[in-house]
């Protein structure tokens, strides 16, 4: 007898990491509270300046931008050399910066994360799963208008 593939075996799995308030792969910002996530390197002195731009077009589409997150790559010295790749392949972020996106949406009861940074499929599904609120990057939002 052959034995059926991996993603049919538990198929309840699956279901139960469905994210609870999935709103869509694009979803519209407007009257809308989010999250701004950066992911920046060392090298990058106007990271500051990135996120107020991103933050205006959020806000000039109808967003309001309840907090600014940016995680930092290549301070030290073994962080220069791992600069190009990001510190997980699944949510782009390490994993404390992840519970502290996670805590800042709960408290402040953010509609949705968006991320400064491109996002694959899979980290948009990831990081929707974990944030349990959509997880976008805002190329998709500016592609969408």
């Amino acid at each position: 007898m052959q034995q059926s593939r991996r993603r049919d075996r538990c198929p309840e799995r699956r279901a139960a990491s469905e994210p609870a308030r999935h709103l869509g792969h694009r979803p519209a910002v407007a009257d809308t509270d989010v999250v701004l996530v950066g992911l920046f390197s060392a090298k990058r002195k106007d990271f500051e300046a990135l996120m107020a731009s991103a933050a205006g077009e959020l806000v000039a589409r109808g967003a309001r931008v309840v907090a600014h997150l940016v995680q930092r790559r290549g301070v030290s010295d073994g962080g220069v050399r791992k600069m190009g790749l990001p510190y997980s392949s699944r949510t782009l972020l390490s994993y404390g910066k992840v519970r502290e996106v996670t805590q800042v949406c709960e408290r402040t009861n953010a509609d949705a994360v968006v991320f400064v940074v491109p996002l694959s499929e899979r980290q948009r599904r990831t990081l929707t799963g974990l944030f349990d609120r959509p997880a976008v990057s805002l190329s998709d939002l500016l592609a969408a208008d």
